[in-house]
């Protein structure tokens, strides 16, 4: 199953022995916020992947256990931005 949120902000906050790849050492960042483009279920694992553009523009599939929730706001186009920003712009 593939579906698409509008205004999902996400933060990468990797388990110490999570699924590989790590976000971390992939191209995101601790102090940026990403926004989800579209999440992805397959029916073999409880898992959900998030699909989120790493600071160097690549997409990848992040299992949502890396990852926690910062905001859903729709009014926003960014594709990331610094955690500390204000998000009452």
């Amino acid at each position: 199953m593939l579906w698409l949120e509008q205004g999902l902000y996400l933060k990468i906050q990797e388990l110490d022995n999570g699924l590989r790849p790590l976000p971390l050492q992939s191209g995101f960042s601790a102090g940026i916020v990403y926004r989800v483009l579209g999440c992805f279920n397959p029916s073999e694992t409880a898992d959900a992947y998030y699909i989120l553009a790493n600071d160097r523009y690549e997409i990848w599939f992040i299992c949502n256990r890396h990852v926690r929730v910062v905001v859903l706001d729709a009014s926003r186009k960014d594709f990331r931005y610094p955690l500390n920003f204000s998000i009452h712009h």
